[in-house]
């Protein structure tokens, strides 16, 4: 059997990466550098580094911006506090926030204000969680696992929002052990689940289904939803890496599969997919089929701040 590779679509960048790429982008053209950003725009070392190159410094912290200086808020979404911070420094804020995010920012909002205790299904430790959480901290709670969930309690009706890169198979188990444990509840509404999230794990599915015995992701170890594409990878019975796209396939990682599956994160740029099927090619891998479980043809506006020029 001739070696083929099967290549995941839908891949690589979504709509929300798209935009708050752009907005740096932009605002390096119209002001020149450095345009400052508060974390990393995205979860992508390939793109931060060709951004440092266009002019951008990074921070982990607006308080390390000098005042009056622009900032950008990363795609993931901050909390309030960081906003109040920013504008008491005189920084120009310019939120790249996913509107995705922005959503679920504005149901923690809802819920908690109409006396509900919020529970916030994903990772504690990523930013979005973080950001979210600080919408309304004495109100929400984080919820990581159903074993969390079961031991969850309080007297107040309860709302459940959730991390946006997650997926409806990460987050229906512990939706269901916060129903069985506390009973009636307001579920999470289905879009707030990252349309393209969901779209790159059934794609992994599919690949996996259709014979890819290995299958390669790329991105970087800070992306929590390449790393997830990772662990679904695995779950479907697969071999699964993840890899940084620049380097080499070395240290016979492809050797003994004649059917390799590929993908790439939500925040992965499709020029290193096209690297990567570059070395494949060269160790015989000279077939590539697409496989398409999705069309995407979101767009979300960009903020009126990078609109002027």
């Amino acid at each position: 059997m001739s070696k083929r590779v099967l290549l995941a679509a839908p891949r690589s960048f979504c709509a929300g990466v798209d935009r708050a790429i752009e907005i740096v982008e932009r605002l390096l053209e119209q002001h020149g550098a450095p345009v400052y950003v508060r974390h990393q725009i995205v979860h992508n070392e390939h793109v931060v580094r060709r951004l440092e190159r266009l002019g951008a410094v990074f921070v982990e912290d607006e308080s390390e911006i000098p005042e009056g200086e622009i900032c950008v808020l990363s795609a993931h979404g901050v909390a309030p506090s960081v906003k109040l911070n920013a504008q008491a420094r005189g920084l120009r804020i310019v939120d790249a926030t996913c509107p995705l995010v922005n959503k679920v920012h504005a149901e923690a909002r809802t819920y908690a204000d109409s006396g509900h205790l919020v529970a916030l299904v994903g990772h504690a430790n990523h930013v979005e969680v973080i950001g979210t959480l600080g919408e309304r901290p004495d109100s929400t709670v984080v919820i990581e696992s159903p074993e969390q969930a079961r031991r969850l309690r309080t007297d107040r009706p309860v709302a459940v929002i959730t991390q946006t890169t997650l997926s409806l198979d990460d987050v229906a188990p512990i939706v269901d052990a916060l129903e069985d444990h506390l009973g009636e509840l307001r579920r999470p509404n289905a879009d707030d689940i990252c349309y393209a999230t969901q779209n790159r794990q059934d794609a992994v599915k599919e690949i996996a289904r259709r014979g890819a015995s290995l299958i390669l992701v790329i991105g970087s170890p800070t992306s929590s939803n390449a790393s997830r594409l990772v662990e679904v990878a695995r779950a479907a019975g697969a071999t699964a890496a993840l890899i940084d796209g620049e380097g080499d396939l070395g240290n016979g990682l492809v050797e003994g599969h004649t059917v390799v599956g590929l993908t790439a994160g939500a925040s992965t740029p499709e020029g290193l997919v096209r690297a990567v099927l570059e070395q494949l090619s060269e160790r015989g891998y000279e077939t590539v089929e697409e496989v398409t479980v999705a069309r995407e043809d979101v767009h979300f506006r960009l903020p009126r701040e990078v609109m002027a020029s």
